[in-house]
């Protein structure tokens, strides 16, 4: 499978703060800093920021997956759950995503975010695609 491929990832991710260490149709890795951009009011990581990751990532290698099938492939999100385990204020943060399924119409991608601290574990969800695909098909 050809994972050559280059999509560009927005401001938005930018904003976030995603240094993306790998992104393959298999596994996609973040590394980010927790801060007080990414806060609620009561000073923790605001939880949609985790389903942001988890839809940034699933998405991401979910594009990967279905383009080095079709070229003209496109995925979108239908479905994001996300669990928070541990409030974070700030720190060094690892997020992971792989997927579960991979089929002709959809994919399911598994995220979990980790504090480089400690290793522990602060959110994890899963985010359901649907594949797209050119009209000719």
């Amino acid at each position: 499978m050809n994972d050559d491929f280059v999509i560009p990832p927005g401001t938005f991710v930018e904003y976030l703060g995603l240094d993306l260490t790998e992104v393959s149709g298999q596994r996609v890795e973040a590394h980010w800093t927790a801060g007080a951009k990414h806060h609620q009011p009561y000073g923790i990581v605001h939880g949609g920021v985790h389903c942001s990751v988890v839809e940034t990532l699933g998405s991401l290698g979910g594009a990967h997956w279905a383009l080095a099938r079709d070229p003209g492939a496109k995925v979108v999100g239908v479905n994001n759950n996300t669990d928070f385990f541990r409030a974070v204020s700030e720190g060094e943060l690892t997020s992971v995503g792989v997927p579960l399924h991979q089929g002709r119409l959809q994919q399911l991608w598994l995220v979990e975010t980790r504090s480089d601290s400690d290793g522990r574990l602060v959110s994890r969800g899963q985010v359901r695609l649907q594949n797209l695909y050119p009209e000719s098909r």
